[in-house]
């Protein structure tokens, strides 16, 4: 039976350098890094495309490492089967992407955690529909974002131009995650390049990991100033 709480921690949004880099994996790090604080955590991806019977394996796995059993639909309020970006998606369907819905549902799960932690969908750019995009969710939730960095080549001038957007949006940009996805990428010159420019902590350095580990993942992560 769930029991409501107030919300102790704000929301925590993840989102990354691209599609692809590991925001899934990092997601369920923060959750299980939060659940090691004694804190009832509730995950949430409000928007996901390429899903099987109206359910994406991201969000399964969220729901599962999250705190409380709740609804799938909280978690996952728009799931779109089309592998495409969300709002084209969504248009192919005859539907359209409300943000008020993320809101009702995301309040659900505040009233039962402690936090909630939500993973965003692709980049930053990423559009919800003809006028709005992630930083409107971020906003309207007042969450604290983590940039998720894939490293490989590329990925300095990804997350620097990803990170200016963030601010420039008037969002909070709290810190930025190191993510090994290429066995053969030397990262440590990019981190430091990285972390050299950007006005936040770099919050973890996570290995390359054929599967997924998140135990080991979340002991990699320190949110101790937040």
């Amino acid at each position: 039976m769930l029991t409501k709480t107030k919300a102790r921690k704000p929301a925590w949004f993840i989102t990354g350098t691209d599609t692809e880099i590991g925001k899934t994996w990092c997601t369920l790090a923060v959750i299980q890094y939060l659940k090691n604080q004694g804190l009832q955590v509730a995950g949430m991806k409000p928007i996901a495309s390429g899903c099987v019977n109206f359910k994406n394996s991201d969000a399964e796995y969220i729901l599962a490492e999250s705190s409380l059993q709740v609804p799938y639909e909280w978690v996952n309020p728009y799931a779109f089967t089309p592998p495409i970006a969300p709002h084209v998606a969504a248009a192919q369907v005859g539907q359209m992407i409300d943000l008020e819905v993320i809101i009702k549902n995301y309040q659900h799960l505040a009233e039962h955690a402690d936090t909630v932690v939500i993973e965003g969908v692709g980049g930053w750019r990423v559009p919800l529909n003809t006028s709005q995009s992630l930083k409107d969710i971020v906003l309207a939730l007042n969450a604290q974002v983590i940039l998720v960095v894939g490293l490989r080549l590329g990925c300095i001038n990804h997350a620097l131009l990803s990170a200016e957007t963030i601010i420039r949006d008037g969002c909070s940009l709290v810190g930025w995650i190191a993510n090994a996805i290429d066995p053969e990428f030397e990262a440590s010159s990019s981190i430091d390049t990285i972390n050299a420019r950007l006005d936040v902590p770099l919050l973890a350095t996570m290995p390359y990991l054929k599967t997924m580990d998140i135990s080991q993942m979340a002991q990699k992560i320190s949110l101790s100033d937040y």
